[in-house]
Order: structure tokens, then sequence, then C-alpha cells
């Protein structure tokens, strides 16, 4: 039944663990059956509660699953979860305030960076083993890492922040252990931890990132890894201030072992400084993706990290999809080079629509936050019926349910399709549709 592989083990802990270490090393596959707990009982020598009590274990951990009589099997990645499916489509004559993409008018023409990038691939095409990042873009990411203080490590280029991330926790981790995400925290990744086998852990936050109680309480709980948004978290806007930094360094340093991931895919669209956590823990991991700045369908983020870290991540994307185009790379590295997008104005702009709305809901009695990006996040009492009768008012925003998993209900308002002249009536919108709201903060 499990082949060559046999599961050890006296106590209930040790038989948890060897199970653990043989879908980590992947002699038990997803999918593959257990022995039923008698039968594992009397090979082991042991009480079947014993079993019983390590299977509760596994199964709590996600490691494996139980199906009445099929018994318990070793979990498989599900091909799709529930929360990406959790979004509003907007009717003809609905204003769409849901999907969270940036604003267009502000996204670069790609005309000349295509040609560029199409003259230069004629100069010297890609081919088979050249290096998977081109020097150009490494030189002008690093420089910008290095001026907000990002601790030196080799750079490689994924798919988009989501991939990025994949790459790093699946480079270090196995299927039960806990990463510690941000609730209410960005759909995908809460989608993506079970998807990888893992358990994602809530931690509270405020407008100045994760709370350093909560991210100390799950450390100490056994999180292997935490992921923190620097700037313009989705959906709160919030951010790491200089002093939540300081105070999130000093519980990290206390778990080193801990694998540390940083998105920071608010880079050039906001006006607030990056205080970056990596350099505490040996094993980390910094993104920064160019979808919200140059456009979502540059599918293009630089991370770095440490050497291991890096290593992994390139290793493992050798053996799929070997590499990020250097077309695209040619094309973002002249979006760069040639300044074309302004940081400031950009940030300048979602930031005036930002506050706008927030003080119009202010004047009206309706809590909301948004520090920085392009998303406010208004706590509400009923969630459904706040996103049904905004839809009725015309208004299509994103139930907090895509968002949440132990925090307070609310929903989420991407500003980048405002104008000026849209903040008054969907402020008076949004407060008729949350009614009586009690005074509760996402933190």
């Amino acid at each position: 039944m499990l082949g060559e592989y046999r599961i050890s083990g006296r106590r209930a802990s040790e038989i948890a663990a060897s199970v653990e270490r043989g879908v980590g090393s992947g002699d038990l596959a997803p999918g593959h059956a257990l022995p039923p707990m008698r039968e594992l009982a009397s090979l082991l020598g042991v009480n079947p509660n014993t079993v019983a009590a390590a299977y509760r274990t596994l199964r709590e951990r996600g490691v494996i699953e139980t199906a009445g009589r099929r018994g318990s099997r070793v979990r498989s990645s599900p091909a799709s979860t529930a929360r990406g499916s959790l979004r509003i489509e907007a009717p003809p004559g609905v204003r769409d305030l849901g999907e969270g993409n940036p604003d267009p008018a502000l996204l670069p023409d790609l005309d000349e960076a295509l040609a560029a990038a199409a003259r230069s691939y004629a100069r010297q095409p890609g081919m088979y083993g050249d290096a998977p990042v081109l020097p150009g873009l490494a030189a002008f990411a690093r420089a910008a890492m290095d001026a907000d203080g990002v601790p030196a490590g080799p750079l490689a280029v994924a798919s988009g922040s989501l991939d990025a991330i994949e790459r790093v926790l699946s480079a270090h981790l196995k299927p039960g252990d806990a990463v510690a995400v941000e609730d209410p925290g960005w759909g995908g990744l809460l989608d993506l931890v079970p998807a990888l086998g893992l358990r994602a852990v809530p931690v509270a936050l405020d407008e100045e990132g994760p709370l350093p109680g909560q991210v100390e309480r799950v450390l100490r709980a056994g999180a292997r890894a935490l992921v923190v948004t620097d700037r313009a978290q989705n959906p709160t806007g919030a951010a790491v201030s200089g002093r939540r930094a300081a105070e999130l360094r000093t519980v990290l340093a206390e778990h080193p072992d801990v694998l540390l991931i940083e998105d920071d895919h608010g880079h050039a669209i906001v006006d607030l400084p990056l205080h970056p956590l990596a350099g505490v823990t040996e094993r980390w991991a910094l993104v920064r993706s160019v979808a919200k700045a140059y456009g979502p369908d540059l599918r293009l983020a630089v991370l770095t990290g440490d050497a291991l870290t890096v290593d992994r991540v390139t290793g493992r994307q050798r053996l799929g999809p070997g590499w990020v185009s250097t077309l695209l790379q040619r094309t973002v590295v002249h979006l760069w080079t040639s300044g074309a997008v302004d940081a400031a104005v950009i940030a300048r702009s979602y930031g005036e629509r930002r506050q706008a709305l927030i003080d119009a809901l202010d004047a009206r009695g309706v809590p909301a936050y948004g520090r920085s990006g392009m998303n406010v996040w208004v706590p509400v009492s009923d969630e459904t019926g706040t996103v049904a009768r905004l839809l009725h008012s015309g208004w299509a925003v994103a139930p907090g349910a895509r968002f949440r998993m132990d925090s307070p209900q609310g929903v989420r308002l991407t500003v980048s399709p405002l104008t000026a002249t849209d903040i008054a009536p969907l402020a008076d919108a949004v407060a008729a549709a949350v009614g009586p709201v009690r005074p509760v903060s996402y933190g």
C-alpha cells in the first residue's frame, strides 16, 4: 500500500512526524492511501487510539484527509478554491469598484517599450542557456532595492507576485506547515496557501501593518512562515511604518528559522517609504511586481532574498517554465529606464481619491480605512446586505469574504475608477447601505 516507505513511531507525535517526513520527501504522494488505523497500530505494536490521535493531528495540520470508509489519504492540492469566485458581476449601468484594477489612464503607453524590446531582441535573441535575468533588469531592480534599504541578495524574476510567493513557499515548506497571513488579506494568497497543502493562520493588522503581539503568538505556536504586505495592503491599504517595522524585527529576531516573505506590490504607486523587515531571519524574500504601476498584463515580478532561497526558486523554475520571457524583461527595463511613469503623480492621484472618499464617509458617520494604495476598506455589520444594497444603488463592490478569515465583516472599494464628482454620491450610497455600524476596527 505504501510502497517502500514505512511509517514508524511509538507515540502519536512520532507517528505523525513520520508521515509528514514521507509527504515532505515525496515518498507519500498526494492521494496516497494510509493504512487503516488498526492495521497500522498492529504493525507498530501500539494502541489503535495512538494511531487515531496521530491521524487526527495530521488532519488538523492539513496533511491528510479522511473520507469515511475510504479511509485516510495524503491530502491533494485542490484544483480551485472558493475566494476567487466571490466577486460581484457589475451589470450594465453599474459602476464596478470591486475588481481592484489600476486606473488605465495612469498606465504607460507600451508602444515604444515594446518596439525597443523588439529591436533589442533582433540584435540578440533569447536562447536556451542564457541567464534567466537580464543584466539591465537586475542592475536597475537591485539599485532601487538598495535605495530602499533592502538587504543585499541575488535576484530572480517570476510571473507576478503570486507566482513568486508560491515558489518561495514551495522552496522551504511541506504540506501541513502553518503560514501566518494578514487578516483581512489578499484573497489570492489566502487561496494559494491551502492549495499548496499548507495551513493559513490569521494575523490581525491595523493601519501600520501586522500587530506584533499577534505575530509573536502565531510564531510561538509553530508557524513556519510569515507573509507581510509592506505597503498598499490589499484590502485595507495598511502600510508598515518605521515604528511597526522595528517592533516586528524584534519579534522575528526571536524566530530566526521562520521564512519571511515581503510583498511590496505598492512600489511605484505609493509615496510612503519602505521599511523592510528582511535580514533578521535566515530565510527571506522580498517581491516587487510591476502590475499596479505598469499594467496587470505585464506578468513580471522581481524577487530578492537569501542565497539559498533564490537558488531553490530559480532551480525549480528551470524545471518548469525555465525563465520569464526576455522580451517581457526588455520591455520592463525600457519602461523603468525611460521614466514611463511618475510614481509621485500616481501616488498623489490615488491618494487624493482615497482620502476624499474616506473623508466623505467620515462626514456621514461611516468609518473607513486606506492609508496607501488604491483601496478603501469599510467595516460593516451585514456584508451581504451591504453589497446587495450598493449594487441596487448602482455600485458594485468587493465582498469582504474574499479577504477575511477571522476578522470582522467589511467591503472593499477600489478608488481607481472614481472621479471627484463620484465621491459624494458614492459616500451617500455607502452610508445608506451599511446602516448602523458598530465601532470596529479591522485590527
